[in-house]
């Protein structure tokens, strides 16, 4: 990833449950868009921006764009953490990088998702919410 392209880096850590794999005994490929999520969430509350105030205050965040690309299979057990970058902020949208990693640091995956800021009344996108933007931009790392 372009260091020239990153405004926030976060990590979280997620255990492969059994029930989260396939008859091959691998992460079932399906799962990580849930893994995404929980990272996403994770790295705005980390900021102060919880999705819950954010759509309480009639502000809806839908998924765009969806890429992913896999490189190894993670198994059942497999601590993984997940590397998310938000490496875009403007206008209406707000893009997040992910990288996958096991605990031996060997790269899993690594993906791409855009959302984008919609308002819960007209169903049309707004533009980013000057809080959102200042939280996220403040003290660049």
């Amino acid at each position: 990833m372009n260091e020239k392209n990153v405004i926030k880096r976060f990590s979280t850590k997620l255990r492969v449950r059994y029930s989260e794999t396939d008859k091959m005994g691998f992460c079932y490929y399906g799962n990580y868009a849930q893994y995404f999520e929980v990272a996403r969430v994770e790295a705005l509350r980390e900021l102060g921006i919880v999705y819950k105030n954010l759509e309480e205050n009639g502000i809806l965040l839908p998924v765009t764009e969806f890429n992913i690309s896999y490189k190894l299979p993670a198994r059942y057990d497999d601590l993984l953490e997940i590397k998310t970058t938000i490496t875009k902020l403007e206008g209406t949208r707000i893009t997040f990088n992910y990288e996958v990693f096991n605990e031996d640091k060997s790269k899993l995956n690594e993906a791409e998702t855009t959302l984008v800021f919609v308002d819960a009344m007209t169903m049309k996108p707004m533009p980013i919410p000057t809080f959102v933007s200042n939280l996220i931009l403040h003290e660049q790392s």
